[in-house]
C-alpha cells in the first residue's frame, strides 16, 4: 500500500496508507483529508477534487484525458501545469511517496 502525502494549503503534511486501485480523491476522503471536496462523487463534473502534483510525479502518470482537461478549466484555484483532478488519478503499488498539494479553495 503506497504512501501518498497530502499538503494542506497551510503547509501541514498529512501522510497516509492508500491502497492502489483507488483514486486520490477516495483516498483523501477516506482519511479526512481537509480541502479536497469531491461534491460529484468522483465523476468529473464538479472540480471540487482539483489538486496539484508535485514534480516529478507530473510526468509519470497517465495523461489528462479530454474530460479531466475540460474541468480543470473551471477550478476555482489557478490551473497550474501540474493540476489534476483527484477522481481521475488512480493510485498504483508504483505511486509510493507521492506528494499532492491541495489549493487553496475549491468552490
Amino acid at each position: 500500500m503506497p504512501k501518498i502525502t497530502f499538503v494542506e494549503p497551510s503547509g501541514k503534511q498529512v501522510e497516509v496508507d492508500a491502497p492502489a486501485g483507488i483514486t486520490l480523491l477516495q483516498a483523501a476522503i477516506n482519511n479526512n483529508i481537509q480541502g479536497i471536496v469531491g461534491e460529484c462523487g468522483g465523476a468529473c463534473q464538479c472540480a471540487t477534487c482539483h489538486v496539484y502534483i508535485e514534480a516529478p510525479w507530473t510526468d509519470t502518470l497517465p495523461a489528462v484525458g479530454d474530460m479531466e482537461d475540460a474541468m480543470l478549466e473551471s477550478t476555482a484555484a489557478d490551473r497550474l501545469p501540474t493540476s489534476r483532478l483527484g477522481c481521475e488519478v488512480e493510485i498504483s503499488s508504483a505511486m509510493e511517496g507521492l506528494v499532492v498539494h491541495l489549493p487553496s479553495k475549491q468552490f
